[in-house]
């Protein structure tokens, strides 16, 4: 759990500069990749909820679709420079978030490994829709956190918004981290 400081201070950021607080958590988890694997081109991956026609808002069911967030690092800019990257790329990635993930993987035909996702192997989620509890007569429903014992990709971070706080929790390959 980051502390309410610190929190705070990303929702601050984020609104001096115009992004949403998911462009500012992407655009430091990018940079902190880019600064541990000294690559330019940082590649992640992010569920959508892909529910951007009002007649599906109400509809139960799973819609999400992955997008593909690129950033790109090259000439060594500041924080408040990649970060206007970042907003610019996620708002054109979010313009085309109705095309499936699958057809992009058609289109792009990437050379195929089927032991890896075939263009990213990190994905960042931000969680910032409460979650109340679900009340039904006489039964109460809430989230219950799994332990799951295979990673779908080789990193996962989760980022959850509750009130003040932001908590976030790592899932990755153990046989590579």
């Amino acid at each position: 759990v980051l502390p309410r400081t610190l929190t705070e201070g990303l929702k601050l950021l984020s609104r001096r500069e115009s992004v949403t607080l998911f462009m500012t958590l992407l655009a430091g988890f990018q940079v902190l990749l880019q600064r541990y694997s000294g690559q330019d081109d940082i590649v992640v991956g992010t569920p959508i909820a892909n529910r951007t026609r009002k007649e599906v808002e109400g509809l139960i069911g799973f819609f999400v679709n992955s997008l593909v967030m690129r950033g790109d690092a090259a000439g060594d800019p500041s924080f408040r420079e990649y970060l206007g990257r970042v907003r610019e790329m996620a708002l054109e990635a979010y313009a085309h978030q109705d095309l499936p993930f699958e057809k992009l993987v058609e289109e792009l035909d990437p050379e195929r490994d089927l032991s890896r996702n075939p263009l990213f192997q990190v994905l960042v989620g931000v969680q910032n829709v409460p979650m109340e509890p679900l009340v039904l007569t006489d039964l109460e429903l809430r989230p219950v956190e799994l332990e799951r014992s295979d990673a779908h990709v080789d990193l996962t971070v989760f980022v959850t918004e509750a009130g003040d706080e932001l908590a976030g929790s790592f899932e990755y390959n153990a046989d590579l981290f």
